[in-house]
């Protein structure tokens, strides 16, 4: 079945099962995905949608603003154009990005994760007066987590998307990662560590989110 809802017209995935609760999922196709009982008729269904719309329109918003950030090249929080052109190194002039191929871009950036990332981790692991381990840095493409700190090897991982944003969101996500070495779970202690070196923490997590 189909459902329209404000400029979107989204395909109804319906799966029924056992279970006594219906549950709504919005994916990245914009499309809508249901799960519930067995019994619930489409015209239920259809009232369900009806009642959560603002939740469903939410979501799609939010899809299409990831869209079009991903359509675009960030860098540190800004966006850029990129131009291909033969026989030159990779330099960013105003809004313009110059490469001789996205092949070469694409080598260029990881190495600036990897640069960029360590020169933070560092700097933010000196801020801290607690005395913790220096932490194994991992960087990898994750889908959906900023960042994980495994605290038995010592292991902190983010997430190379982090790179489209300003600095101070990937400083955020290496303070919260750090402070897990002091405070495992997110109790009220953990966020009093991470707001001490990271004031606006909470703007910057709720941007994060959306």
């Amino acid at each position: 079945m189909k459902y329209k809802i404000d400029n979107y017209e989204c395909e109804v995935f319906i799966e029924k099962k056992g279970n006594k609760n219906t549950y709504i999922r919005i994916k990245e196709d914009n499309n809508i995905y249901i799960t519930t009982n067995y019994l619930v008729s489409k015209n239920k269904i259809k009232e369900l949608l009806d009642n959560n719309q603002e939740f469903i329109l939410n979501n799609l918003n939010k899809n299409v603003k990831k869209q079009e950030k991903n359509e675009q090249y960030y860098y540190l929080g800004l966006p850029y154009n990129i131009i291909i052109m033969p026989n030159t190194n990779v330099e960013i002039i105003n809004s313009n990005i110059y490469s001789k191929s996205i092949e070469e871009l694409n080598k260029w950036l990881k190495k600036e994760i990897i640069r960029i990332y360590n020169e933070r981790l560092l700097y933010n692991y000196n801020l801290f007066e607690k005395k913790i381990p220096f932490p194994n840095l991992k960087i990898r493409d994750m889908k959906t987590r900023w960042g994980v700190c495994n605290r038995k090897n010592n292991n902190v991982t983010i997430n190379s998307q982090l790179i489209k944003y300003k600095i101070e969101y990937l400083d955020y996500v290496i303070i919260h990662e750090l402070s897990h070495l002091i405070h495992f779970n997110h109790s009220s202690s953990f966020w009093k560590q991470v707001e001490k070196y990271c004031p606006n923490y909470k703007k910057i997590r709720k941007e994060l989110k959306e």
